[in-house]
């Protein structure tokens, strides 16, 4: 098989494949605007309090290896 030939048949197969994406997407229920507005503010407030979590983790590990290297 040359080299054109599988070029050509993996196009064809991209099509195949662009049309079963096509496809799944009409299956798919959508958020309506009520149900987006609540998982996004679940989003952010989960990502403010990982970041306040981390930076008090942060901060204690700092101050304990400034404090073992007694400076």
């Amino acid at each position: 098989m040359s080299f054109l030939s599988r070029v050509g048949s993996g196009f064809r197969r991209s099509g195949g494949f662009i049309g079963d994406v096509f496809s799944e997407l009409k299956k798919v229920r959508w958020p309506n605007r009520k149900e987006l507005t609540s998982y996004t503010l679940i989003v952010l407030v989960t990502i403010t309090l990982l970041a306040v979590f981390l930076f008090g983790v942060d901060l204690g590990i700092s101050s304990l290896i400034e404090w073992v290297l007694g400076k």
